[in-house]
């Protein structure tokens, strides 16, 4: 059905995946930011994003799984959960800084109220479109 499994449907449906995979990783950094030793996580979807869209390279897009090479559908980017270990630590080796939290929880706040609205006008529209078309 193509309202459901438009392209556009399926970024907004990925994009409010990752913002609530974000806000777990950015809960369990503030969660330990004093536990000596820990490293804070962040996500990386963005870059694996852009690759599945096709806009850092140009290539083919594939449309069945078995086709080799080319570009992924959207919907099939994965957000992975990585750690940092490479930045500047407290003396205790924890390298999380809460101002830092906070402004990424704001960010991602917004991301996905954004996300939202926008998959909420998306689905008023086609129920509009139904219910017209009945009468």
């Amino acid at each position: 059905m193509f309202f459901v499994n438009n392209p556009t449907v399926m970024a907004l449906k990925k994009d409010l995946d990752v913002g609530m995979l974000r806000q777990r990783v950015i809960a369990d950094n503030v969660a330990n930011v004093n536990t000596p030793g820990f490293k804070k996580s962040h996500v990386s979807f963005e870059e694996q994003f852009k690759t599945a869209l096709g806009r850092r390279r140009l290539a083919l897009r594939t449309s069945h799984p078995l086709h080799l090479g080319g570009v992924k559908h959207p919907a099939q980017a994965e957000a992975k959960t990585v750690q940092v270990t490479n930045t500047a630590s407290q003396p205790d080796g924890n390298n999380v800084n809460i101002d830092e939290e906070m402004v990424n929880l704001a960010a991602n706040q917004m991301k996905y109220q954004t996300s939202t609205q926008a998959l909420d006008g998306y689905y008023s529209l086609v129920s509009h479109i139904i219910s017209s078309s009945r009468r």
